[in-house]
C-alpha cells in the first residue's frame, strides 16, 4: 500500500505596522529644519513574509518663534518661495472661501544663487532656472501665508537694514537657495510672471 506524506508548512505572516503617528514639530525654531512622523510595528514578518516598510518620515518645515514665545530675528531665517502661479490657484481657493484679503509686494535683488538652481528637472522646479544675480525679483505675501500676529510674511526683510543680505530657498529643491538685498515693499507686483514669486 502506498504512504501519502503531508508536510505543513508554517503560514507566511506578512510585517504589519500602525498608522502614522501626527506629525511632531519642528526639530529646532528660527531655522529651516524638519519635523518627523513614526509607526510602529505590531507584528513581525514571519516564515519569509513581507518585509517591514519605513518607521520614520520626515518633511522640511520651518517655525518662526521661539519655544519662549518670541518671533525668530529675519536675518536668521529663510524666505520660502515658489512660483507666482502657484498663488492664482491659492487666490481662487481663498476667494472660494471668502477669506481673501489684502495682501503686499516685496522687491529684492538676487546677489547670489547657488549652483543648484540650475539643476531643477522636474516641472514644477523649471521657474528656478530663470533666477539670475543682480536681477530684481517681486516676492508677494498673499493671506494665507501671513502671520496672524505679526501681520506680515516671514523672510519679507521687515525690520532688515539698508543693504544687509538676507537668504531665501526655493520650495521644492531644497539645494536652489541664496542671498538677496531688499529693495522696497509695494501694495502690487509689477515683475514679469518669470520674476515673481509668493512666500510659503
Amino acid at each position: 500500500p502506498s504512504t501519502s506524506l503531508f508536510v505543513t508548512l508554517p503560514p507566511v505572516i506578512p510585517c504589519v505596522v500602525s498608522q502614522w503617528s501626527v506629525w511632531s514639530g519642528c526639530a529646532e525654531p528660527c531655522k529651516t529644519t524638519y519635523r518627523v512622523r513614526r509607526r510602529h510595528v505590531i507584528q513581525e514578518p514571519r516564515n519569509g513574509g513581507e518585509a517591514c516598510p519605513p518607521l520614520e518620515e520626515r518633511a522640511g518645515c520651518v517655525e518662526y518663534w521661539t519655544w519662549q514665545g518670541t518671533e525668530c530675528k529675519q536675518s536668521l531665517i529663510p524666505a520660502l518661495i515658489t512660483t507666482g502661479g502657484f498663488g492664482k490657484a491659492r487666490k481662487k481657493r481663498a476667494t472660494a472661501d471668502g477669506n481673501e484679503r489684502a495682501g503686499y509686494c516685496v522687491e529684492f535683488q538676487l546677489v547670489a544663487i547657488m549652483p543648484g538652481c540650475l539643476h531643477s528637472h522636474h516641472s514644477y522646479t523649471h521657474w528656478m532656472q530663470y533666477l539670475r544675480e543682480g536681477h530684481t525679483v517681486c516676492v508677494e505675501c498673499q493671506h494665507p501665508a501671513l502671520d496672524s500676529r505679526s501681520l506680515h510674511c516671514y523672510g519679507d526683510g521687515s525690520g532688515s537694514k539698508n543693504n544687509q543680505l538676507l537668504h531665501w530657498q526655493a520650495v521644492g529643491n531644497p539645494r536652489c537657495k541664496g542671498t538677496w538685498k531688499r529693495i522696497r515693499q509695494l501694495d502690487t507686483c509689477s515683475c514679469p510672471s518669470v520674476h515673481s514669486f509668493l512666500f510659503i
